[in-house]
Order: C-alpha cells, then structure tokens, then sequence
C-alpha cells in the first residue's frame, strides 16, 4: 500500500500594510475595528479641511495657520498602488546619489519601503547630518523633523516634505508664545533665571522634546537648553540637572514624567505647567520646590494605550511580554515589563531567538511592520483598535511619487526651510543633542 504525502502548503507571509488592513475593514472583509472609516481614503481629501485627519489625533485642536497641502495632480490621486510603487522606483533611480529619502517608523509599509533610511527621530536626524552628498533630503515624516533636517543639513541641500500637511498635534501642544510667556512667569517666581549659584547651576534649564517645531528649539537654544529623545532622555536630563536646579520640559508631560522617576525624581516635585492658567496651574511654592516642570502635552497615539488592555493581554497570552513606549501614560508604563524608544522596541524583538509572543504600545504601523519582519513571534498591538499617527498617515505614496518626479523635473516642491534667526539658536540646541549618546537600556517594569 503506497502511502501519498500531500505537502503543506506553504504560510503566507504577514502583511504589513495598515493601509490593507484598514481596506478589508471598511470592505467587510475582516472583523477588525478601525477608529476612523475615512483612513480608507486618500489623505488628500483632507488636506484643505482643519483639523489633523482621520486617526488618533482627529480629536486634538490643530492651531490657525497650521500648513495645508496645495491640490495633489489626478494622476496620482487616481494612480493604483502597484503604478506608484514602480514610479517611486523609476524616479529614485534616475536621481541617484541626487536625492535620499528617509522614514520614520510610523510611516506606512508602502511608504517605507522606499526610504534609503528607516528610524526614530533620533537616527534619521543623524541620517540627514551624514547625507552632505544629497542635493534633496525627502523626509517621510512630519513637519517639525523636516526641519529638524533642515537645521542639521548643508545650506545647498532642499529639504523636501511629502505632504505639508503632515504636523504633529504634540508638537503643536507648546507654541512659541506659549512657552516665552512660561518662561517670564517663571523669572518672576525664581528670579533672574540666567543667576547661577554656588554650584554654578542656573535655576531652570528648558528640554524640549525633539517633537517641538524649530521655533521652540531655537527658544531652547538661546537659553541654556538641549533637545532630547525617547532614546536619551535620560542621558539628556543628567546633562540639563547638571546645570540647572530644575528642569523644564516640554511637550509631553509623559516621556518627562516616566523618565524624571526612573531616575528617583519624586512625583510630587513635577508639578504640572498648563499654558491656559496663571503659573501653570501652580502654586509659586510648588515651582520653587520643583525638580521638572512638566508641559500639558501628550502623544495621542499613546494616550490610547491603558493597563485595561494589558491585563487582557496577559489573561489571553498567559506569558506574553509587554514593551510599551515612554509617551504612554505613567500607570500604562508601570503595568508594562519595559518600556523603551520605537529602536528599543525593534531590538529588543529582534534580539530573541525563541519563539515569544509581544504585546507592544506604540503605534500600529511599526507594530505589524515587527509582526511581519519577525515571524517566529506573535507580535501584536496592545490597542485593537487600528488607529494610525493621523499626521503620519498623510505621508502617501502619492505624495512620495509626485515630489520625486518633481525633482526629476528639476523643480522643488515643498520645501521646508528654517529661517536664519531662528536657525541658529535651534542648531545649538540639537547639537547638544547629538553629542548625547542614547543609553542603550530601557527601563524595566
């Protein structure tokens, strides 16, 4: 008797494409949730409406004036995904060393694979530093690391955003009048805030997160401070206490908060700096006492993230291993096994041999982009909701075809450029930054 083996088909590989993801949904082809049907369109459709679009940050108040996007051509609003991949491809081809493109990991799969550079904030500000060979850096990102690009690259080198549409409501959360008006609120509660004391500290030193236009990092600049990370956070606090009594820092409350505990700053000396209040909220005895001053900010992509979703992961995944970003609030961090910047969650992933299952808090493109690359592991989002960076989402494919053929065209559209007076300043700033090196471990739960 002859015995017939039927192979096993072979597993499909994941898809790391929100976009696919999203699609099925509204198609009624899976029973996942989205928290936004309109993700299934076009950004475009958004681009001359207020507000940050659909996703995450659709709830957040975008500020007046904030950049809108001019009409994007039909022929890339009509083209399929499979005609803009090769056009992307045909027109960095013909550019060459011309032109380099960078992506954040939170951009969307057909998006970043045509980056030259994948990172965080961190990683692809150094990229754009080390590219003086470029005459255009495309940054597949969001407005203010566009300009942090620019800061950092030759005065002959464009600097390029896809979409200028593409802002952050973090980022947004602190504007320059704001933070000026902090800083004289806080020279009347301190005094002179350029005095220092016998140990040669001034009494307050200003971090800002790396999510902060050039307007709050040349405000930085000109005053004593840095320009941090998720990657070296730490490293940077040590460096603004060892010149400062206090620390104020700013945008988001959450990555100051979790980071200043871990290093044994109590709760009670981070008082809370609401821009919409006399003294922030604060009595002037509170910011006397203070060691960080945090600003009323957040990332609404990890604002979603709760300890509610941890425990249902670990009841569902008996053993799973939670990695949540430090944007996440302070009691989703404290639930978590670690916490750790987008390039720590990547390592620490693909440092593990054995089959393991994650449960990860940050956002979903990253996250199915590990599931897809690593798949020996169950990789999932702790949010089950998909819900992508609404700003980071208006980075489309279109958008990347439509600049590079420009460029082949030899014209430059979306330029994004950082006035001089204030250039100089923000430049003090992020070098201090990248003289920091970012600590390689994270804080562990």
């Amino acid at each position: 008797m002859s015995i017939t083996f039927v192979p096993t088909p072979p597993v499909p590989p994941l898809d790391a494409s929100v976009d696919h993801a999203i699609q099925a949904i509204v198609a009624g082809a899976s029973t996942d949730e989205t928290c936004a049907t309109d993700l299934a369109v076009g950004p475009w459709d958004f681009d001359t409406r207020p507000g940050y679009g659909p996703g995450s940050s659709m709830g957040d108040v975008i500020p007046t004036g904030a950049p809108r996007q001019g009409e994007l051509p039909r022929e890339y609003r009509e083209a399929g995904e499979d005609e803009l991949d090769e056009r992307i491809r045909a027109a960095k081809e013909t550019l060459g060393d011309r032109v380099v493109v960078l992506g954040h990991f939170y951009q969307r799969e057909e998006v970043v694979r045509h980056a030259d550079y994948v990172g965080d904030s961190f990683q692809l500000a150094t990229a754009a530093k080390g590219r003086t060979d470029a005459e255009a850096i495309v940054f597949c990102g969001v407005h203010f690391m566009a300009e942090t690009a620019d800061l950092l690259s030759g005065p002959d080198q464009a600097v390029v955003l896809p979409n200028l549409a593409a802002g952050c409501s973090m980022a947004d959360m602190a504007d320059i009048d704001q933070v000026e008006d902090c800083w004289e609120q806080l020279a009347e509660v301190l005094g002179d805030l350029d005095a220092q004391d016998a140990d040669g500290r001034v009494p307050v030193i200003p971090v800002t997160y790396m999510n902060s236009s050039a307007a709050i990092k040349g405000f930085v600049g000109r005053h004593g401070g840095i320009v941090c990370t998720s990657s070296n956070a730490e490293t940077v606090l040590e460096w603004a206490f060892e010149r400062g009594r206090r620390v104020l820092f700013f945008p988001d409350q959450h990555l100051g908060r979790n980071t200043a505990r871990a290093m044994g700053v109590p709760l009670e000396r981070m008082p809370m700096w609401n821009p919409r209040r006399a003294l922030g909220g604060s009595t002037a005895a509170e910011l006397e006492d203070s060691r960080v001053i945090l600003w009323h900010g957040f990332c609404s992509v990890h604002r979603r993230f709760t300890v509610a979703q941890i425990d249902q992961a670990r009841a569902e995944h008996p053993g799973v291993r939670v990695i949540v970003h430090p944007e996440c609030p302070m009691e989703v961090v404290d639930a978590a096994d670690e916490a750790g910047s987008t390039d720590y969650i990547r390592r620490a992933i693909a440092a593990v041999e054995e089959p393991t299952t994650f449960a990860v808090g940050t956002e979903i493109n990253l996250v199915r982009r590990l599931a897809a690359q690593f798949p020996q592991h169950e990789i999932f989002c702790l949010d089950p909701v998909v819900c992508p960076c609404s700003t980071m989402y208006r980075i489309h494919p279109g958008y990347l075809a439509w600049v590079l053929e420009e460029l082949v065209a030899g014209r430059t559209p979306n330029r994004i450029s950082v006035s001089d007076d204030v250039a100089a300043p923000a430049r003090v700033a992020l070098e201090r930054m990248l003289a920091t090196k970012p600590r390689v471990a994270a804080s562990a739960r």
